[in-house]
């Protein structure tokens, strides 16, 4: 075992509000990543779709692809360093989906605004030196 998994969670006080905001952020585009994967696998059993096979494909990887942002999610909650880089990714990739979604127009681009600065708010949290000092403490040598 390392020291990292036999060292308990610190307690919520210790971890910065940027952290919990970055973790927060993150869990709520995996969530949404796993509820649009499961919508589109029982569009796909209803018969909503003209290629079953391939929706609920798609709709099993989008489930899973949803499955890392909430672990890095809960491992950012509990301090563990390895959480931080899947939680940036998952933040970066809502960038370029926001100016597609922009460019669509209507109430689609507003919602496009919306996942932007979600991106931008998470990955300015989780960037920022308060929670990378928590998530890397420096090391005695």
């Amino acid at each position: 075992m390392t020291a990292e998994t036999d060292s308990p969670p610190p307690a919520t006080a210790s971890r910065p509000t940027t952290l919990r905001v970055g973790a927060a952020i993150t869990a709520l585009q995996g969530a949404a990543l796993v509820v649009w994967g499961g919508y589109d696998m029982v569009a796909a059993l209803t018969g909503e779709t003209m290629n079953r096979g391939l929706t609920e494909f798609g709709g099993l990887v989008i489930l899973l692809l949803g499955l890392l942002p909430l672990l890095a999610a809960r491992a950012l909650l509990r301090a563990r360093a390895w959480g931080r880089s899947p939680a940036v990714l998952t933040n970066s990739i809502c960038l370029p989906v926001a100016y597609y979604m922009w460019q669509s127009g209507g109430a689609t681009a507003a919602a496009g605004v919306a996942v932007g600065l979600l991106g931008v708010v998470g990955i300015g949290a989780l960037l920022n030196p308060t929670a990378t000092a928590v998530l890397y403490p420096p090391r005695e040598v």
